[in-house]
């Protein structure tokens, strides 16, 4: 009587897996469609010289390493590779993470209105299309813009921001746009802390410094190697902010690898050429999350 039984919970649990494929299949089409297929798409023709205009338009041929090798020669992927760790350390780790913790860690026990207000006001900047808050600092940092404006009150001579200070107004102007961001993930992780735990500490003698080192910043390590890691992916792609700005320039002083990437493919038609160098831009991805987690020594 027993074997019955059992193959009758064998053919109940194949139903039930058929029924769980069945449901997840659109699912698992949609993924393949939209995201599985584009990255193996680009992944061959990173190996092909696909271009649009020219003789190799017309014969797509398999090329080997031979983007890979182009690329490493060149001195402006090398000079995009250094402007893009430049823009994402200043403008990630040091600018929206930092600001994001200090922002939300100072609201923390202020008053629910107050929080309300401040929180609107820096979510304003986030929730902004890209290209609106491109233009918006272009206008702002002009050479007769208010910041020049603001200068001037002080008697300094009006600075050509952009052409100056390129880098540092690209990195200002993300930083500004992206802090909202950090700000929620790490208002949202503060206000799980238990007051319990500070509150008992401050009554040991420990210091504020002292709480927010060993206890809550401690308490909160995962939550801070997660919006690590998706403000670096999220700055890694930043590319309308920098093209509307500077366009690149001058000559190429921002231009960071999603920019150099579209120039390639998109103005001189090298498909093969700019997919292999979204490739280096994915592994950079993926090499500062690794980076991450096993400096801060979480499991994401």
């Amino acid at each position: 009587m027993d074997i019955p039984v059992k193959k009758s919970k064998r053919k109940n649990g194949y139903s039930d897996h058929l029924k769980a494929a069945l449901f997840l299949s659109p699912t698992w089409l949609l993924l393949l469609i939209f995201f599985i297929g584009p990255m193996l798409l680009t992944l061959i023709f990173s190996f092909t010289n696909l271009a649009l205009t020219g003789v190799e338009a017309s014969h797509l041929r398999f090329v080997g390493f031979e983007n890979f090798a182009r690329m490493f020669q060149d001195p402006e992927f090398r000079t995009s590779v250094w402007n893009t760790i430049i823009f994402v350390f200043f403008s990630a780790v040091v600018g929206q993470c930092f600001f994001g913790f200090l922002i939300a860690f100072l609201m923390k026990k202020k008053n629910p209105m107050f929080r309300r207000i401040v929180g609107l006001i820096i979510i304003a900047a986030w929730v902004t299309p890209e290209v609106v808050v491109s233009f918006c600092w272009v206008a702002f940092l002009g050479d007769s813009g208010t910041a020049n404006w603001l200068i001037g009150l002080f008697g300094v001579e009006p600075v050509a921001w952009l052409f100056s200070f390129p880098m540092v107004s690209v990195v200002i102007a993300n930083i500004w746009r992206g802090t909202a961001f950090s700000m929620m993930v790490f208002q949202s992780a503060l206000d799980d802390i238990p007051k319990e735990v500070e509150e008992a500490a401050i009554m040991d003698g420990a210091t504020r410094f002292q709480v927010t080192r060993f206890i809550t910043i401690p308490m909160v390590k995962g939550t801070i190697a997660t919006n690590m890691m998706l403000v670096t992916l999220q700055t890694l792609g930043v590319f309308t902010l920098i093209y509307t700005m500077t366009g690149g320039g001058p000559g190429v002083s921002t231009s960071t690898l999603p920019v150099f990437m579209y120039k390639q493919a998109f103005v001189s038609y090298q498909l093969g050429y700019g997919t292999a160098i979204s490739l280096v831009l994915l592994v950079l991805g993926a090499g500062a999350s690794l980076l991450y987690m096993k400096t801060l020594k979480v499991k994401v």
